[in-house]
């Protein structure tokens, strides 16, 4: 039914009768789940029922992982801010030979942790490995570069030669992530690597479709080098404990659903502690009447399929010139109707299942209701059982109007919609409409008046003749949304800023502020006054 792998040989596809990856022992899984934190006082026994999710593959049991109560989450933060103050000690050298050696071993034994993503998720191959990549990056760059984001800087002080200041980045303490389902490696691991990197304990809340694939990362960062206590694990019910863990740390990281995020925010707000939220997005693509049409059909495929539409960044309004549109049009419809469909564990295919019954329930509903009121599907458009039971097909609309459901909310699914126009202006109108403000794509041989264009989208991330990559994989860069798409960034200086704090160190020598000994009041308010329009005069900044 499924070809699969042994992750320590190169591929040879197979054919087995079960989706579970046959390296996968009831060993393994007990090793992974000991990293679920308990609180160790408690006496009487845990009422949470244990988390089983179903594998998207064939909706089979994959395993069950404890669940934790409040009691287990606090506990979990007490243990990582223990850790924590001994970590922030750790010389900075010492903390990024430990990134760089969970590099290395993820690159090692990428073909576990692929299989245990597609396990989990359903997703194709190459998708699960981008996720590897992606965190591979992530780790070396921010081992690399943390040294210089979070360095000590000079100011100048109230009074120059005699007040000297610096301004540091102190740990923030503990950082609480909770990251989705749909890239459990690359948010699981790579928000907490810089917290890390910067001085912090970390607790994450494991989404219950992906448990393993977060347990598994975690039991490799302690192989690396990372102590036990520092970066704990929590999981269960998402309302009790994602409360419980907004309530228990000192810096929060949410990636999730726009309305979770709202609660989130508001519960984190009440406690005076700070929060980066990456949320929803209804992300559109721009095709200008002089763009490469078939580039930009082959792009769009990417940037609308990949991870089967399950990502928060994925494309899912395309607006084409009114010159270009047939062509392009015709060429969309060919490439989506090329792609492959499968549950092989191997790069065999392009597309892979959605995740659970309910994301497929929702694909659908958004579909037939745009056909119902009078949207043409152009390819896809159905649900494929055939290739699994979560399958749907890769799917092209066209005649959507802003009645329809698909028309402003986000799918997260394998949809997108055409749409005509005829000028920059109308384009840029179009694109910018709805509260949703995270990546945006424009394709054009004209590419410097296509950066023009791009400042006046209303998105955080904008890709030239890219769908959606560039700019998310260009970790130096920073990527956040604007409006309902969340707040804060991650990747570049404030990706690991954010978990710090500023601190102003400020010494004053020889001479204290103020009048100095035997001058009045009067009289060194009137030479400073005069030493302030000199200043001014001067343009001394």
């Amino acid at each position: 039914m499924h070809t699969q792998q042994d992750p320590m040989d190169p591929p040879s596809p197979g054919v087995v009768t079960d989706v579970r990856p046959r390296w996968v022992t009831d060993e393994l899984i007990e090793q992974w789940c000991a990293w679920v934190h308990r609180d160790e006082t408690r006496t009487e026994p845990s009422t949470a029922e244990p988390l089983t999710a179903s594998a998207p593959f064939d909706l089979s049991p994959v395993a069950p992982v404890p669940s934790c109560e409040p009691r287990d989450v606090m506990a979990a933060a007490t243990a990582a801010a223990g850790a924590q103050r001994r970590w922030a000690r750790t010389p900075l050298a010492r903390r990024a030979g430990t990134v760089l050696a969970f590099h290395d071993l993820l690159l090692e034994r990428q073909d576990q942790v692929l299989d245990l993503i597609q396990w989990e998720t359903g997703k194709a191959r190459y998708h699960a490995w981008q996720e590897v990549a992606q965190v591979a990056a992530i780790a070396r760059h921010y081992a690399r570069r943390a040294g210089r984001y979070l360095a000590a800087r000079r100011v100048r002080g109230m009074v120059p030669g005699l007040t000297g200041v610096r301004q540091l980045r102190v740990p923030r303490g503990v950082v609480g992530v909770v990251s989705p389902w749909n890239y459990p490696l690359y948010l699981g691991a790579g928000d907490v690597l810089p917290a890390l990197l910067a001085g912090n304990g970390v607790v994450s809340k494991a989404d219950p479709q992906t448990p393993l694939t977060l347990l598994w990362t975690r039991a490799l960062l302690h192989e690396a080098g990372l102590p036990a206590d520092l970066w704990r694990i929590v999981a269960g019910d998402g309302a009790l404990v994602g409360n419980a863990l907004v309530d228990a740390v000192d810096f929060v990281s949410f990636t999730g659903s726009t309305a979770t995020g709202r609660t989130v925010a508001e519960r984190a707000a009440r406690r005076l502690i700070g929060a980066s939220l990456e949320l929803g997005g209804k992300n559109p693509l721009i095709v200008r009447a002089d763009a490469d049409v078939a580039a930009a059909a082959a792009g769009t495929a990417v940037a609308a399929f990949t991870n089967t539409g399950q990502m928060c960044i994925h494309v899912e309004r395309v607006y084409v010139h009114e010159k270009v549109y047939d062509a392009f049009r015709d060429e969309l419809v060919r490439v989506t109707g090329s792609l492959r469909l499968g549950s092989s564990y191997d790069y065999g295919c392009d597309v892979g299942s959605l995740v659970s019954a309910a994301r497929l329930a929702a694909v659908e509903a958004q579909v037939g209701d745009a056909v119902a009121k009078g949207a043409e599907v152009l390819v896809g458009g159905e649900a494929r059982p055939g290739a699994g039971p979560l399958f749907y097909a890769p799917t092209v609309l066209e005649g959507v109007t802003p009645e329809m459901d698909v028309c402003a909310r986000e799918t997260f699914g394998p949809v997108v919609s055409l749409y005509r126009y005829a000028t920059d202006d109308e384009a840029l109108d179009l694109a910018n409409r709805g509260a949703y403000g995270l990546s945006a794509s424009i394709w054009s041989r004209d590419t410097r008046e296509a950066a023009r264009l791009a400042g006046l989208l209303r998105a955080g991330s904008v890709n030239i003749n890219d769908g959606a990559a560039a700019a998310a994989g260009s970790i130096e860069a920073e990527m956040g949304g604007m409006g309902d798409s969340g707040l804060g960034r991650r990747h570049g200086a404030e990706g690991i800023r954010k978990y710090t704090e500023a601190q102003t160190v400020a010494v004053q020598r020889l001479l204290p502020l103020g009048p100095p000994p035997g001058q009045s009041a009067r009289t060194f308010v009137q030479r400073t006054n005069g030493q302030l329009a000199l200043l001014r005069r001067l343009r001394v900044r």
